[in-house]
């Protein structure tokens, strides 16, 4: 079987990290092109992947006027950037690969999903969490019968307080114009991971929420509007200072989207002058904080889901209560009490990377490209784990929770 080609629509942290499979998995896949209008960062991509001069695009359009230079596409622009390449190549037959969340409004998603079917080819959704080990053994667990009937679940993601800091409320995930509401950019995975470990659609939501913490109102006294000129800074707990200074010394992945060139002069220039160095408290960002979902599912199944920004930087935390015993998961150990026997049982799941997108999601990344290229070289949809329908399903519950929380509402999920 011939390696799976591939061409990717936008060279940032996720299409790089997608790509990157294909250099470790030459056998499997080939990225033969790139559209990104950064030079520089579009020229650097085609080096690393050998890409041909005639495949290298400045924009989507082009590439898509290119004619079916790949079998299949990775769209990873940002999020409000998504529609149009998805709905273009999507019915020009081309296999799809779409970063999460598919788009910011019902209406493009369903254009999106109506555009995969007209086409017809093998079309996926950036729903990694599914692809993890851990995911695929705590839903075994669950499906095994071992806790009995579920009754209930209760999940937890804690975003982590810097990691809030850094994405949305001085990021690009900060302002809901811009981008989109937190719960779909943030947490679009936990409601679809939700529905695919229950195994049952959504009926009805509702949902409580608010920015909180960050607003001027709650600045410490002499605050001033950027860290590197704040005399209260050696105190605060979002100091940019202090955390973009461990970043780089530890090479994580926040530190790219500051600077370019890992050296401490260029990082003090981009506290200085650019968003990251700004005051959590005087910025333009207006998502929420912390929210909870409360839902029902179709058969009678209740859940409460919250997403907070005060937390340390961990791994998501479920309990599954059923009619005969509970199930825990901390994304590494799996522990099921039963009630028969009042015994705990402890599985622990090998850790592939760690938490979040600098670590690959706990091998979510990996799987989930190597899952879309053998559907592409099997021509099989069903290989994948969220066909276009039901990624439209858990969209469109992240949308009426969306409105339940605004409207205060119970809404039902159509």
């Amino acid at each position: 079987m011939s390696a799976v080609t591939i061409a990717v629509v936008g060279a940032g942290g996720r299409g790089t990290t997608y790509a990157s499979w294909a250099l470790d998995n030459p056998d499997k896949a080939r990225v033969v092109a790139i559209a990104e209008p950064r030079t520089e960062v579009r020229e650097q991509f085609a080096r690393q992947h050998g890409i041909d001069e005639a495949n290298q695009f400045n924009s989507w359009r082009d590439l898509a006027e290119a004619g079916r230079v790949a079998d299949a596409v990775l769209i990873c622009t940002q999020d409000r950037m998504h529609t149009e390449p998805a709905i273009a190549f999507a019915d020009a037959g081309w296999h799809v690969l779409l970063e999460k969340p598919m788009a910011p409004t019902p209406d493009e998603c369903e254009k999106i999903v109506h555009a995969a079917h007209r086409g017809g080819g093998i079309f996926a959704v950036c729903h990694v969490l599914r692809y993890t080990p851990y995911t695929k053994a705590f839903k075994e667990t669950v499906d095994s019968g071992a806790i009995g009937d579920i009754v209930s679940v209760q999940h937890l993601e804690p975003v982590g307080f810097w990691h809030f800091a850094h994405s949305y409320v001085r990021g690009p995930w900060r302002n809901e114009a811009e981008s989109s509401s937190m719960l779909l950019a943030k947490s679009c995975h936990d409601l679809d991971w939700l529905r695919h470990v229950v195994g049952r659609p959504f009926k009805r939501v509702s949902s409580f929420g608010s920015l909180r913490h960050f607003r001027p109102e709650n600045a410490p006294a002499k605050a001033t509007t950027r860290c590197t000129s704040c005399p209260v800074e050696p105190d605060c707990a979002y100091s940019a200072t202090r955390i973009y200074a461990a970043g780089l010394r530890e090479r994580t992945f926040t530190i790219r989207h500051l600077v370019d060139v890992l050296e401490e002069a260029k990082l003090e220039k981009a506290l200085q002058d650019g968003p990251y160095g700004a005051c959590v408290y005087h910025t333009d960002n207006d998502v929420v904080d912390n929210q909870v979902v409360n839902m029902e599912f179709d058969n009678g199944v209740t859940g409460t889901f919250t997403v907070t920004a005060f937390t340390p930087f961990e791994d998501r935390k479920t309990r599954i209560f059923g009619s005969h015993g509970m199930i825990e998961g901390d994304g590494q150990e799996i522990r099921v009490f039963d009630f028969n026997t009042e015994k705990t049982t402890i599985s622990k799941v090998k850790a592939i990377g760690g938490v979040g997108a600098g670590a690959g999601h706990g091998g979510g990344d990996a799987a989930l490209i190597e899952t879309f290229c053998r559907a592409v070289a099997e021509n099989d949809q069903s290989i994948v784990l969220s066909g276009p329908n039901e990624s439209l399903e858990t969209h469109l519950v992240v949308f009426a929770a969306e409105r339940a929380r605004l409207e205060g509402t119970v809404e039902p999920v159509v």
